[in-house]
């Protein structure tokens, strides 16, 4: 009688063990989310022409051009990822002795295309425009960012 009780009490608590574990398989289906809006990001970056140093009056141009597309590059990374100011003020019986500001932007753009890039007298202008759209599909194409979609067990 007691081994009895005993393997019944053995089966009793296997399958109340049993119950209680999820040994399912399951498949999970995945969908890609899409933000509703994306936003377009303008920037205007400008280089003087004649302080170029070259003697060359259209190797100055070429680099004003250059100039110009990385300060409006800059500038867009500005906006994106925002600018680290450091100050630092120094005072001596309370009067400012010396003052320092240092401002700085780190990022990566793509995607970034240049609307327009014209010389106004002897400055340099480029206009570059960033739609987020594009940088959204940028992002899809090199990860992975899904959410469940459906989960089915079996």
């Amino acid at each position: 009688m007691n081994i009895l009780l005993k393997r019944t009490a053995l089966v009793i608590g296997l399958m109340l063990l049993s119950a209680c574990s999820s040994f399912y398989d399951k498949h999970v289906e995945w969908q890609t989310v899409k933000p509703k809006s994306f936003p377009v990001l303008s920037a205007i970056g400008q280089a003087p022409i004649s302080l170029q140093k070259s003697k060359n009056k259209t190797q100055r141009m070429l680099m004003a051009i250059s100039a110009s597309k990385i300060a409006a590059y800059a500038e867009l990374a500005e906006q994106v990822y925002g600018q680290t100011i450091d100050g630092k003020t120094t005072m001596s019986n309370l009067i400012v002795d010396n003052q320092k500001l240092k401002t700085s932007v780190q990022g990566i753009i793509r995607g970034a295309k240049v609307v327009k890039s014209y010389p106004v007298g002897d400055t340099y202008t480029t206009e570059l425009s960033l739609d987020f759209k594009d940088v959204y599909e940028i992002y899809t194409a090199s990860s992975n960012r899904q959410e469940i979609k459906n989960i089915s067990y079996y």
